[in-house]
């Protein structure tokens, strides 16, 4: 049995909440997980049952434990991963949600954005937030709630009714929830809410006054390293010593520390973040500035992100609602079946596009059929969608991160990575090298590696640096002219996903 001391991460995702228990060389030693049922009551509606998640922590972390022989006394300190902009409230004083939480995919909340707009705020939201206003982001859903559900904003102004991202809800309950539990919330989630000054990493007046949110209900802002507390539950006198939105967390755990370093994480759609230091880079070009982390009482790193809304769900989408493939990794082996992609190329853009184009209106298209093309080629297009669009990520940051910070390696994680067809020829088109670590599960391990800074359990960033081990390279090997000319090809095909949706 292994006795040693560990850190757990409880990784509380869009579809389950796992807990990680990691060892000191950042290998991961156990692993339990559970799912939770995915609410649509309307269309464009996505919910999720908090206590469900919160019953499920309560499993998943024990569970960890028995799989590798370990107790409680074993853990050295909790960290804890979430699913960003995902919108919970409750009650302080009986710890029951008053509704199921809003998911981030969730887009209800699009009039009142365009609202913000009509009332001519987006100028200032953008300005002390960093962000335009969105549906993307938790501060409209928080809105909403108030605005929806009986004795919200009543129990709000009075302190009865507390708000929080998955974070804050997890903390809350393991800290004792209605028996003095934290109400605290880390500075990468706060920064996703569109309610924090992302300068100062504290709550904005002037935007709580623009969105009618009361600040009572609000959590402390709080590092991303630092100790929130001890549990008093499930894991008694284990302290909470780091907290971080899930692609942060991806960012800590695959240790891009130096301004410029930058990963990529490809799951059901793609996040890349840049490093960009103790620079807040504004975007012309539709990336999303954002804290990248903060460690205890040091100044914050920033951090640029491009969000890529469809990557595997495409793959998903050729499995299931195409049947052209059985399993998804069935993908790389029908995709080198032909050579290239036959002329045929699939813009995925099934809600809009996201980074950095961020066009709503846009719809999905198939170009460049002909009796030709079979159903290697539009396998093939499938993988080259993912790439393209890493592509277009890619050079918006390379603009916008500001002087002598450009991407020349970027770190990949995600179930994608498995697939080396696809990562070739995104090292392709990027034109710079793309390196998989031996742990791929960097959300987690940035989590675990939070908390056990926050303890001491790791002594500092460069020892977390010397814990990053390489298991898979892909050099770029197309030829430029190439790769210009089918870069062009993409750019016509995205052209043609515009303005499909009008207003009616």
């Amino acid at each position: 049995m292994v006795k040693e001391r560990v850190v757990a991460a409880i990784d509380q995702g869009t579809t389950s909440t796992r807990c990680l228990l990691f060892n000191h060389s950042g290998r991961m030693v156990a692993v339990s997980q559970r799912e939770h049922r995915q609410h649509y009551p309307r269309p464009g509606w996505v919910e999720h049952d908090a206590a469900e998640i919160w019953r499920n922590v309560e499993r998943v972390v024990p569970a960890a434990l028995r799989e590798a022989g370990l107790r409680p006394d074993n853990l050295a300190a909790l960290g804890i991963a979430n699913q960003r902009e995902t919108t919970v409230i409750w009650n302080r004083h009986t710890g029951k949600p008053l509704a199921r939480a809003i998911t981030w995919q969730d887009t209800r909340t699009e009039r009142f954005v365009e609202e913000l707009a009509t009332r001519g705020k987006s100028e200032l939201i953008r300005d002390v937030c960093g962000m335009a206003p969105t549906t993307y982001f938790a501060g409209p859903r928080l809105r909403w709630l108030l605005d929806h559900i009986p004795g919200a904003r009543e129990g709000a102004e009075q302190g009865d009714v507390l708000f929080g991202t998955m974070e804050s809800w997890l903390i809350w309950r393991l800290t004792g929830g209605p028996d003095r539990g934290s109400h605290v919330t880390d500075v990468t989630n706060a920064s996703r809410t569109m309610l924090m000054d992302i300068r100062a990493l504290r709550w904005d007046e002037r935007l709580l006054e623009t969105l009618d949110i009361p600040e009572a209900m609000l959590p402390e802002i709080r590092p991303n390293a630092t100790v929130y507390g001890s549990c008093r539950t499930v894991v008694p006198g284990v302290p909470i010593g780091g907290a971080l939105g899930d692609q942060h967390a991806a960012l800590f755990g695959q240790t891009c520390f130096a301004p410029g370093e930058a990963k990529c994480t490809y799951g059901t759609g793609a996040f890349l973040l840049m490093n960009t230091g103790d620079r807040l880079a504004t975007s012309p070009h539709g990336l999303i500035p954002t804290v990248g982390y903060v460690i205890d009482e040091e100044p914050p790193v920033y951090a640029l992100e491009g969000s890529i809304a469809v990557t595997g769900s495409l793959v998903q989408w050729f499995r299931d609602s195409l049947e052209l493939i059985h399993t998804a990794p069935q993908i790389e082996s029908l995709a080198t079946s032909v050579a290239d992609n036959g002329g045929c190329y699939i813009v995925p853009a099934f809600s809009g596009l996201y980074a950095p184009r961020w066009h709503p209106d846009a719809r999905g298209v198939v170009v460049g059929l002909t009796s030709y093309v079979t159903k290697g080629h539009l396998a093939r297009a499938v993988l080259e969608a993912t790439g393209w669009q890493t592509r277009e990520v890619v050079d918006a940051m390379n603009v916008d991160a500001g002087p002598g910070l450009t991407l020349t390696r970027l770190k990949v994680d995600g179930g994608m990575t498995a697939n080396h067809l696809l990562m070739q020829f995104i090292a392709d088109v990027i034109d710079v090298p793309v390196e998989r670590p031996f742990v791929m599960e960097a959300v987690s391990l940035g989590a675990a590696y939070a908390a056990g800074l926050a303890v001491g359990y790791w002594a500092d960033l460069a020892v977390l640096r010397g814990n990053w081990h390489r298991a898979a390279l892909w050099e770029p090997a197309m030829d430029p002219t190439h790769r210009d000319a089918e870069h062009a090809n993409w750019n016509r095909a995205v052209e043609r996903t515009y303005d499909w949706v009008r207003p009616s």
